[in-house]
């Protein structure tokens, strides 16, 4: 990466790095850094995944834009980019609840595997008659596309609670087709299609399997050391967990297994093993998993070419309205047949695969391998998933609303955060109580709270006092409730049922069934 001052230039001797150009690439580095965290406010009140601001950032930077930084290494940002998205899926996969997930992995498994064939076999017919790729070319392009994001998602519906089974399918699925993706698109780029079809269902197979064992082995000793051995200081247990976590996936690469499913289902058994220091390793994660996209969303974004892609805009455009409206709804309705799941969540996930970071990144890798038309391949994939996000982005919390998936607009959005207390085995949650809120009007002692947890402030115009179980709760207010770990969960879960179904919620079938699945960590790792 160079930055020029215009045109080409000619051949020049490459000058030494001095610690003069360290502090400039550091000054560089932490001006985008802060941007991009500035830019998370600006998504958030907008309703658009963050990895569009990144793009942005990075296209602004590029040759075409403020900075003309010249870039154009697609073997690095490749590298670059499966090293972030081996952070970001192990932050996701730390996140992840078992028992919450658990219910929903036959569908997501059948969305992962069938739903990703017939996305890509509708979408590379579609590239190849419509826009007259040729087969190799049209093949990638379906491969490429065929990954959906569930960061993405979960950006624009954290306002909106929806059923367990829905959210639950659609982070399963984002953790599982990536693996099936990457191994087709590494099969095309570097053979083309293939004579016989089920050697190449027979190899995703096999390295499927070799990813999962060796991600669930990985996963499980990790967990038992880390419990069974003392660290000397609390910092070295967030370094151990995300180590083990990318030993999943170097792992799972090196014995030609799936290393992306390796990281992920190490990680997901790191995150449901009850470990010492907890918040500290999910905090940690958390950090790096951001670090991880903005960098990785940034490097994209200088890698492209604006005034390139003139010509591959209507190309982008066709081949995205078919994926979005013919293939991707058709993948949901054949991989779902099995399954007892109402025409309206099968609308929802129709809508709802949204693309994000994989797709661009797996378009680097014909790049890297040399194959015909591999600008062009790049250019359209980005296209499509900078305009099919702005356009599924902003209407996925209408569609949840439309078909009566999502509460009411600001029920959900209680805001709750926790800060653990070690040593007493408890948490402080701070609770928000945002406008929309059922909350308001509700007495403290009808918030029924578990066992175990508490409120012991309440925080109102500036001013603090501890309540009384008749003390009214009121927009605005700020509560800080104290509960110890065992109830901690149950005590958020009925706080967020209260938020949405008010003081009867539990008793009228309202609010804690219908709060659904909820993170409980930030959900912006791969385009949030």
């Amino acid at each position: 990466m160079r930055a020029r001052p215009g045109g080409t230039g000619s051949a020049r001797k490459e000058q030494p790095l001095t610690v003069h150009h360290l502090n400039q690439l550091l000054l560089v580095c932490a001006l985008v850094l802060l941007v991009a965290v500035a830019a998370v406010r600006i998504s958030s009140r907008s309703g658009l995944p963050t990895l569009l601001v990144y793009l942005g950032i990075g296209v602004a930077m590029g040759q075409d834009g403020i900075g003309d930084v010249h870039f154009d290494n697609a073997e690095l940002t490749q590298v670059i980019g499966y090293a972030a998205l081996v952070v970001i899926l192990a932050e996701g996969g730390l996140g992840t609840k078992w028992k919450e997930i658990r219910p929903a992995l036959p569908a997501a498994s059948s969305l992962a595997l069938v739903g990703v064939a017939v996305s890509v076999g509708v979408t590379a017919a579609a590239a190849h008659y419509l826009i007259d790729l040729e087969w190799r070319q049209a093949l990638i392009v379906g491969a490429v596309v065929s990954s959906t994001d569930a960061a993405a998602v979960f950006s624009v519906l954290r306002k909106i609670p929806l059923p367990a089974r829905v959210t639950g399918i659609l982070e399963a699925e984002s953790g599982f087709n990536d693996a099936p993706v990457v191994i087709l698109v590494v099969a095309f780029s570097t053979a083309g299609p293939v004579e016989h079809w089920y050697l190449l269902v027979g190899e995703i197979a096999l390295e499927l399997a070799i990813g999962a064992a060796i991600g669930i082995a990985v996963g499980w000793l990790g967990a038992f050391g880390l419990r069974h051995v003392a660290l000397p200081a609390s910092g070295l247990y967030p370094i151990a967990v995300m180590a083990i976590a990318v030993v999943a996936y170097a792992a799972g690469a090196l014995a030609h297994g799936s290393g992306f499913l390796a990281v992920y289902l190490a990680a997901m058994l790191l995150g449901n093993a009850r470990l010492p220091h907890w918040p500290a390793t999910r905090g940690f994660a958390e950090g790096l998993g951001w670090i991880a996209q903005i960098g990785m969303f940034v490097l994209l974004g200088l890698l492209v070419t604006p005034h390139e892609m003139g010509d591959d805009i209507v190309p982008a455009l066709i081949v995205g309205l078919v994926l979005t409206m013919v293939a991707r709804p058709l993948s949901v309705l054949v991989s779902l047949v099995p399954f007892r799941i109402p025409w309206q969540e099968r609308v929802l996930l129709s809508w709802a695969g949204l693309r994000g970071a994989v797709p661009i990144i797996l378009a680097t890798i014909p790049m890297v391998n040399g194959v015909p038309d591999s600008r062009r391949i790049f250019n359209i994939v980005f296209v499509l998933v900078v305009v099919y996000t702005l356009v599924q982005g902003p209407t996925l919390p209408w569609l949840a609303r439309t078909l009566r998936l999502g509460g009411p607009s600001g029920a959900s959005d209680l805001g709750i955060e926790s800060a653990p207390l070690e040593r007493l085995r408890g948490h402080l949650l701070s609770v928000a109580i945002p406008e929309g809120s059922r909350m308001h009007g509700v007495e403290v002692g009808e918030l029924r709270m578990p066992p175990g947890a508490a409120v012991t402030l309440v925080v109102r115009d500036g001013k603090s006092f501890v309540p009384l179980p008749t003390t009214v709760l009121r927009l605005g207010d700020e509560l800080l409730v104290v509960a110890t770990d065992p109830v901690r969960d149950a005590a958020e879960k009925r706080l967020r049922a209260v938020g949405q179904g008010g003081k009867l919620a539990g008793w009228l079938g309202t609010g804690e069934s219908a709060t659904g699945h909820h993170r409980d960590h930030t959900t912006h790792r791969s385009g949030a």
